[in-house]
Formats: C-alpha cells, sequence, structure tokens
C-alpha cells in the first residue's frame, strides 16, 4: 500500500525537494504550511493545507491517518525572538502531540547544527550534553529535540533528529551564501564578504532527501540524534571563489563585512553515526554540486 507522509514546512527549499521525492516513490504527500507555495515550487500530486502549527487548535482538524511525519517548519525571519520560540518548538510539540497515541512509523525533526552551540567542531551526537546555544533560533531547536527525546523514552515516541549543517542546491531562495554569490557572479557584481575564514561543511539537497528517506525507512534509528552533512569542513572564501571560477565573472572584496559576535568560526560534524546507522553519506562533491545550482540560477531573472 502507498505510504502516507505529512510535511510540515512543506513549501521550504527542503520542503519542496521532498515533496518531489515522495511523489515520485508513489507516496501521498500532504503539505502544511503557513503560506501556500508559489506557483514555481508547486509539486504536482501534492495537498498543500494553509495552518499555522502554533494554533493547537488548527491542527485538530488535520488527519492524523499518516505512516511518517517529517517536520521542517519554523519562521525563516530569526531575530523575531517570539515567532521564532512559537513555530520551532511551540509548533513542535503540538505537532508531536497529534500523533503521540498513533501508530505511525517515523517522526523526523529536522534539526539544526546550531544546537550544538559551544561545543568544538567537529561534533559528535550526544543526547547527555548540556549544551548551550547563540540564538533564539539555536535554542527552540535545541528545546525541540529535548522534548522529542524524552517522548521516545517515556512513550516510545519514534522520533529521529536530523541535525542538518549547511544544505544547499537548485530552488534555495536567495538569503544564503551560496545562492547570494551566485547571483553576483552571474550578474558580475562586485561584491562586499566577510574574511571568509570561517569553516563550513556544505551538503547538496539530493544528499539530504535521500538521508531523510534511509531515516524514515529505519526503525533502528528511533530516539537517536544523527549529524547530516559531508563531512568535509570547507572555508567559505574558498566556496566564494570556485563559484565566481566556475561562472567565470563575480568579483568578491573579502573583508570589508565584519563577523557577527556570535558567529561560529568552526561548524562541521562527524558523520560516522550516520554512516554506520542509515548507510548514508554524502554523495555529491562540491564542485558537482555547485555546477548543478548555477545552472538552475542561470534561468533565475533577478531583481
Amino acid at each position: 500500500m502507498s505510504k502516507k507522509i505529512l510535511i510540515t514546512g512543506g513549501t521550504g527549499f527542503i520542503g519542496y525537494h521532498l515533496s518531489k521525492k515522495c511523489v515520485k516513490l508513489g507516496w501521498n504527500v500532504v503539505s502544511l504550511s503557513s503560506k501556500l507555495p508559489k506557483l514555481s515550487k508547486t509539486v504536482k500530486g501534492v495537498k498543500y493545507i494553509k495552518v499555522d502549527i502554533t494554533q493547537k487548535n488548527n491542527l485538530s482538524k488535520i488527519s492524523r491517518d499518516f505512516d511518517y511525519i517529517v517536520n521542517l517548519a519554523g519562521y525563516v525571519n530569526h531575530s523575531d525572538k517570539i515567532k521564532t520560540l512559537e513555530s520551532h518548538y511551540f509548533g513542535c510539540k503540538n505537532l508531536a502531540s497529534l500523533f503521540i497515541d498513533k501508530k505511525i512509523h517515523k517522526f523526523i525533526q529536522i534539526g539544526s547544527s546550531v544546537e550544538y552551540g559551544k561545543i568544538s567542531s567537529p561534533q559528535r551526537e550526544n543526547k547527555k550534553n548540556p549544551q548551550s546555544t547563540f540564538s533564539y533560533y539555536g535554542k527552540a531547536k535545541l528545546q525541540s529535540t529535548k522534548y522529542l527525546i524524552k517522548l521516545h523514552e517515556k512513550k516510545k515516541f519514534p522520533v529521529t533528529i536530523l541535525r542538518l549543517y549547511l544544505v544547499y542546491g537548485p530552488y534555495q531562495d536567495i538569503n544564503r551564501v551560496i545562492p547570494i554569490t551566485i547571483k553576483n557572479a552571474l550578474l558580475n557584481k562586485k561584491f562586499d564578504c566577510s574574511d571568509g575564514l570561517q569553516l563550513r561543511d556544505f551538503t547538496f539537497i539530493d544528499d539530504v532527501i535521500n538521508a531523510i528517506i534511509k531515516t524514515l525507512r529505519n526503525n533502528k534509528s528511533n530516539g537517536e540524534i544523527i549529524n547530516i552533512g559531508s563531512g568535509k569542513a570547507v572555508k567559505i572564501k574558498d566556496v566564494i571563489n570556485e563559484i565566481c571560477h566556475l561562472v567565470g565573472s563575480g568579483q568578491p572584496i573579502f573583508g570589508k563585512i565584519k563577523m557577527r559576535k556570535d558567529e561560529i568560526k568552526s561548524l562541521y560534524p562527524k558523520i560516522t553515526k550516520a554512516k554506520k546507522l542509515l548507510n548514508w553519506q554524502a554523495k555529491t562533491n562540491l564542485r558537482l554540486g555547485l555546477k548543478r545550482t548555477i545552472k538552475y540560477f542561470e534561468y533565475e531573472k533577478f531583481s
């Protein structure tokens, strides 16, 4: 029988790609989000429902007949403390409460690398760590993780937390370092950057979707936190220069933008657990992933 999957935040970057993959697998897909998708990001075969998951009463109208739930929902403007906490933490709790007593196969919480806070790279998963974070977003995500892990311990709730590092690829909004750089390079602009010495882990979207699908089908991952990244740290400066090299234009001016006081200089994971537990690792190297992403943005009309 066809699987039924609920994707909250299904109209976002990762949600769009996950929806496409699930439809291709022949699953019944329902997307919950606070906004309906743009025409260019509407996936045929997906049922879109506009709802705010921070409002528990609204969720009572939603069917609970699902095999899988993937929570990608959350307010994108992380500078708004209240909305960030409400959407990423209270929204998560509301969603989980719908399925606590239902026999679902899997609930995936999409976590974040910033949950590790001050823990040095490469970060290793540890449920017992009393982490502190640098941001409202990190705090909300960490609170969600702790809440869901307790649900698993007390009620065997089939949850897995996937802590994603920097995901990139086609259809990403122009508010992240790779799309911003591609845009400036394609327009052959001079653009200001930091010194670019921060170390980050970039993972191509197709590999991330593959990790999610593998997790949905893996009962041994219940109650676990799993890092999802390429496992290869790279300087932001090198990524920017590589994009300009591949495009053949663009003039980054490094050192013009000061780093934020709370910016983490080194953020990359250990991915041993993903390899062992999920039999997963990223297959798309950075150069190939950038080429595919650039190809997509070449046809975008930038304002």
